[in-house]
């Protein structure tokens, strides 16, 4: 359980940072994309401090 909340919190994080950088690269929708990013990076450390604590 531990390894694939470790997997899934990585991959919410490499997500967040390709999306802040797509929101400097597109046209329109920059804040929304932005801001995904920093959901995106705020759930994926969220993830081991709440599920990953022993």
């Amino acid at each position: 359980m531990n390894v694939v909340a470790f997997i899934v919190a990585l991959a919410i994080f490499v997500l967040g940072f390709w999306l802040f950088g797509l929101a400097f690269a597109v046209t329109a929708f920059q804040l929304e994309i932005f801001f995904g990013g920093i959901l995106c990076v705020a759930l994926a450390v969220a993830i081991p401090v709440q599920i990953l604590r022993d």
